[in-house]
């Protein structure tokens, strides 16, 4: 049995909810643990997965979040920083699952967050087994 740690940038928590039963479902369903924490937003997340992993109480993660297009570049920045940390935390050999949205509109985030439709939260979570699995077959 693997520890995760599911890292939650709480902006929509409507949205997040989904995002967090579905990853909760999966890692349970696999016989595995887990827990939760909050960060103010999506820039936040790879900064508070690294802090975790340094701790060795995890053996996974994943990153949860919505970011919403809106009327500015910021839209852009705070999707690809955030998917960029993600990114190399991976490449560093953690296991991490990325499952922060990156949408144009509250209906296409709700499909992708909804356990019963896309169930994104999921898949994250199903990212940061394998990764983990890989981990073990290569140590």
């Amino acid at each position: 049995m693997a520890k995760f740690l599911i890292v939650e940038a709480r902006f929509y928590g409507h949205l997040n909810d989904m995002l967090i039963a579905g990853a909760q479902g999966a890692f349970e369903a696999a016989g595995h643990s887990v827990e939760v924490i909050t960060v103010p937003g999506a820039l936040e997340v790879p900064g508070a997965i690294a802090l975790a992993a340094e701790s060795g109480r995890y053996d996974g993660f994943v990153g949860v979040g919505v970011v919403i297009r809106g009327e500015t570049y910021h839209f852009e920045i705070v999707a690809g920083e955030s998917a960029r940390g993600i990114m190399a935390l991976t490449m560093d050999g953690i296991a991490v699952g990325n499952g922060i949205l990156t949408v144009e509109n509250e209906a296409q985030a709700v499909l992708r967050a909804d356990p019963k439709q896309a169930n994104k939260g999921a898949g994250a979570a199903e990212a940061a087994m394998a990764l983990l699995a890989l981990q073990e077959r290569f140590a």
